[in-house]
């Protein structure tokens, strides 16, 4: 029987339709007059209308919105991140395109209809609309990372850079959607919670098959070796906006997405499942630091980063088969939110020097930053040391919480790979500080700021205030983690 929508339905869906409403917007204003500080404005205003909206629906949480969503508080709670983090790039954005040589209106467009995707996800306990926000957010990054394809100044390689994605991610949501196919064909449901209450009928191997299946596409899209090989080909040949919004949103929502799938049902009860998640844990952890180690170039280093940090991030959550499971939704939630302000501080302050007519993705181009730029190689140096999880930094502590879960579930051999991998970190994290400690190399003109920069200095300051307060004190964050975790 249907069930027809309500505006009280409607109400806890007002983050994900005014971003919406921003985009047709948006689309309106770039047909009838093309102009880049408008549309960007445009953009980040709406993007901060719809923050406000996601505070003002917090009194509607734990409500169904048709068998597809689930708005409660652990969902808007990083609806609020990825708006956040969607306007900070955003930010970012304007000053590295305000000097391309093509169209660039469209970006901001592409930029909110990715957002409108991940909110999807992050709110779907349900296969269909977990789908439909993945497939929102990934074809809007195809277009994103080959936007300046047809400047002659541009990146050097976004074309290859979007195939690569393109080919890749749709392998990964062939194997997606085959899982899906033999868990429905066996339960009838594509219902996150249902699937617990008929895993038990189903026979072990085929329900198995179908998960690994499912593990082995969602391991593409958040960089899991051995699903991982596009991953820094990518993050080079992407703009850094692109990149930028690749290595955050796009990752959040698809660990979140993970995360609520894994808990509604069960997936953790199946040994082999959990020995395959382990593997890639340890591979991931392994490969992202060692490969790291040879890399010249800084967009290729923070790729092989982020594949060992979705490494950990995996510890946590085989930690939620154990009866640490609240534990592990708190370590996951923080870790992440630590991930987003570390990448997009050290993105940030790659998008600040550079422009879309020259990137300076070299680890050679921050030699002597700390002479020339002090803020910004201070900045810089705070990002990195947090990414190899240094104390009084927020990613120590998110590192604290990932091994207190990890101890929780006697994942002892796990922990020794963290333990080894992040002090192989270390090392490459160390390297890029010493480079800007050298001599300067008077030959490198960075992007000089101007009035469009503002806005980006001051998310750096922002994101450098966060990332040293949850560092020191990370209890307020954690207090309302712990809330919000319940309700998944």
């Amino acid at each position: 029987m249907e069930t027809a929508i309500t505006i009280q339905d409607l109400v806890p869906l007002l983050p994900v339709l005014v971003v919406t409403g921003v985009a047709v917007l948006a689309m309106l204003l770039i047909a009838l007059k093309r102009n880049h500080t408008l549309i960007g404005a445009t953009t980040i205003i709406g993007l901060g209308l719809a923050l406000i909206t996601a505070f003002l629906v917090l009194p509607f949480a734990g409500q169904q919105v048709t068998p597809l969503l689930m708005i409660d508080n652990f969902s808007l709670f990083f609806t609020i991140v990825i708006l956040l983090a969607a306007g900070f790039i955003a930010v970012f954005s304007f000053p590295y395109l305000y000097h391309l040589k093509d169209e660039v209106e469209e970006y901001y467009l592409l930029l909110l209809i990715a957002t409108i995707g991940a909110l999807i996800m992050v709110s779907s306990n349900h296969f269909l609309s977990a789908f439909l926000g993945l497939e929102t957010l990934s074809i809007s990054l195809y277009a994103m990372i080959a936007y300046p394809l047809h400047s002659k100044e541009a990146v050097k390689f976004p074309v290859e850079a979007s195939l690569k994605y393109l080919v890749l991610s749709a392998v990964s949501s062939a194997l997606i959607l085959f899982g899906i196919a033999l868990l429905y064909a066996q339960t009838g449901s594509l219902q996150f919670t249902e699937l617990a209450m008929t895993g038990g009928s189903v026979a072990d191997g085929y329900f198995i098959t179908a998960l690994v299946l499912l593990f082995a596409g969602v391991g593409f899209k958040l960089s899991l070796a051995p699903f991982h090989m596009w991953t820094p080909d990518v993050y080079e040949g992407a703009p850094l906006p692109a990149t930028m919004y690749l290595a955050t949103v796009g990752k959040a929502a698809m660990m979140v997405l993970l995360l609520r799938f894994v808990v509604a049902s069960q997936a953790l009860s199946f040994h082999s499942v959990v020995v395959v998640i382990g593997c890639m844990a340890v591979l991931s952890i392994l490969a992202g630091n060692l490969l790291a180690l040879v890399q010249e170039n800084l967009k290729r280093i923070l790729a092989y980063s982020s594949i060992a940090h979705m490494g950990y991030l995996l510890i946590a959550l085989i930690a939620l088969d154990d009866a640490s499971t609240r534990l592990g939704v708190e370590a996951i939630s923080f870790y992440l939110i630590a991930y987003i302000v570390m990448s997009l501080g050290a993105f940030g302050v790659a998008t600040v020097i550079s422009s879309s007519e020259k990137e300076f993705d070299f680890v050679a181009d921050y030699q002597g930053l700390f002479w020339r730029e002090p803020w910004l190689a201070l900045l810089l140096t705070a990002m990195l040391l947090s990414l190899a999880g240094i104390p009084l930094t927020v990613g120590f502590i998110g590192k604290f919480y990932v091994v207190l879960a990890g101890v929780e579930g006697s994942l002892w051999g796990l922990l020794l790979v963290l333990v080894v991998g992040s002090g192989i970190s270390i090392y490459y994290y160390l390297r890029i500080v010493y480079r800007m400690l050298l001599q300067p190399q008077l030959d490198q003109a960075y992007r000089e700021a101007g009035w469009d920069s503002i806005g980006s200095y001051a998310v750096l300051a922002l994101l450098l205030a966060l990332l040293l307060l949850l560092g020191v004190y990370p209890g307020f964050l954690m207090s309302i983690i712990e809330v919000v975790s319940v309700s998944i």
